[in-house]
């Protein structure tokens, strides 16, 4: 069994312009702490994460106004098979929810109740390279998730191989 923890923050990087709407940048920092476990049954892998990310406010949003978010929460499961030499398959679960913003203490209609289903294969090339293949989709959705994503990756590894 493993586990594990992480934290991930985001800066207040790039461009902002408070007079624009739309921005690259968010002027805020974020901050998600996760934890998970893992438990291989041979070549079986279980494993279950969660996480809330949390977010400091924009005091300069547009109009000079005060833009918050409230924290998103989510749980993930992955369930994936070891064929051998390198080969696997994963399907993958994810539910999230929160995140309703406020503008200068008024609520926006935006709160997220999502939940996502994936899956990814991957397949060896050689000892140290793979390729996965992997697609999601959006099960149910409030606000924010309802698209498939489809994509490839190549992955090389450094020291040992199978």
């Amino acid at each position: 069994m493993i586990l594990g923890a992480s934290l991930q923050v985001s800066a207040p990087l790039g461009q902002y312009d408070a007079d624009k709407l739309v921005n690259i940048g968010t002027n805020r920092w974020s901050f998600k702490p996760e934890i998970g476990i893992g438990k291989a049954l041979g070549p079986l892998k279980l494993e279950l994460s969660t996480g809330i990310t949390l977010y400091t406010d924009n005091h300069d949003f547009f109009g000079g106004k005060t833009r918050a978010q409230a924290p998103i929460y989510a749980v993930q499961g992955h369930v994936s098979y070891d064929v051998g030499a390198g080969l696997w398959v994963a399907v993958d679960g994810t539910y999230y929810t929160g995140g309703r913003t406020t503008v200068d203490g008024v609520e926006g209609n935006d709160l997220q109740k999502n939940t996502r289903l994936g899956v990814t294969v991957a397949l060896p090339v050689n000892r140290h390279t793979s390729v996965k293949l992997y697609g999601s989709t959006g099960v149910s959705t409030r606000t924010g998730s309802d698209f498939d994503a489809v994509g490839t990756l190549v992955r090389y590894r450094w020291g040992g191989g199978w």
